[in-house]
Parts: structure tokens; sequence; C-alpha cells
């Protein structure tokens, strides 16, 4: 095993230490030229007075609380397999977000691709679970919620992926029974 005193360098580093003094820098380490009155007390640090020059107190009882400018809402389209994120004023109204939505939507050409890009042909609930859409003309601000789904409503035409029904359409046709003949079946 070889021995402290034998390993490359240490030779080299005494002679570099010879030259250096021994004591640290009295300015460096805080004990600078100025001194001292009672070296029991800390100094205080320079501080700004003005800091709040436009008349505002730090504790101040009129302070204002901040508006929300802008809303992150997440909005999923029936299909899709992602949500579309999209920055809103608080303002905006659910047919703006519809349009919004859409718009990016569109723009990411996202899959499945929509057959028609009209606001006035989709619903925003809730969720996927929510059988109630939410009116068109409430203000974003005060859903409660900023993750939603779109939904597509149902036209005569029909030209949607999934028949053109709505949500809600949806759910009745799941609830009735198929087959009606097994009512006369005694179990």
């Amino acid at each position: 095993m070889p021995k402290n005193g034998n390993r490359k360098g240490t030779v080299e580093t005494e002679k570099n230490r010879r030259g250096k003094l021994p004591e640290k820098s009295m300015s460096f380490h805080g004990r600078g030229t100025m001194p001292q009155p009672n070296p029991g007390e800390l100094r205080r640090p320079k501080t700004l007075p003005e800091l709040f020059s436009n008349g505002q107190s730090i504790g101040g009882g009129g302070t204002v609380v901040p508006r929300l400018t802008k809303l992150l809402l997440n909005v999923t389209v029936q299909g899709s397999l992602g949500a579309v994120q999209i920055i809103i004023s608080p303002e905006s109204t659910v047919s703006d977000l519809i349009d919004a939505a859409i718009r990016l939507y569109v723009k990411e050409a996202r899959r499945p691709f929509l057959p028609d890009s009209q606001s006035s042909r989709f619903d925003l609930h809730y969720s996927q679970f929510s059988l109630q859409s939410i009116g068109k003309e409430q203000k974003l601000i005060s859903l409660g919620s900023r993750n939603f789904f779109l939904c597509g409503r149902k036209e005569e035409e029909g030209g949607f992926p999934n028949g053109g029904a709505s949500c809600s359409k949806e759910a009745d046709k799941v609830t009735k029974p198929a087959f009606h003949w097994l009512k006369f079946i005694g179990f």
C-alpha cells in the first residue's frame, strides 16, 4: 500500500505553499479596515427607504387584490386522447371558449378530424359524464372549473363520427333495454 509521502505532487505542493500568507484576508472574511465600535453587535445592512416611493406602504391596509388577467383551461374534445390547453380572458363566455378550442384543435391537426368547425354544432360540458351542457352566455370566471369536455350536438345529417348523437341522447339510449321480450321470461 503506498504511503502518503510517496505520492506524486506532494513535494510540489509544499513548494507552492511557501509563498502564500498564513492568514486569510481580513476584508474578505468580514473584518474590514473600519474598526467596529462594539464587537458584540451585528452591523445593520444598508436598506432602501424609498423602495415604495409611489406612496404605498408595506403593511398598508389599502392593499388591492390583483385580478386574474388570463385563465388556462383544458378542453377535451369527444373522441380525442388529450386535452387542448387554451389561455383565455376570464370575462369571455362559453361560446368564446368553444370557438377557441375548435380553432386550436383544427390548427394542431388533432385526430379524429372534425367534420365541421362551426361552434354552434358543439356543446360544452363539465365532464364526459355530465349530461347537462353549460349555457353559452355564461362567463368563464363564474363556472368554477378549468377542465371541460366538448361534445358534438345532434344534427339531422349525422355528420359526426359517433353517429351525430349528443352526450345526453347517448345516455338515454343506454338506459333503454334493447330486448323487450326478456321481460316475458321468468328467471
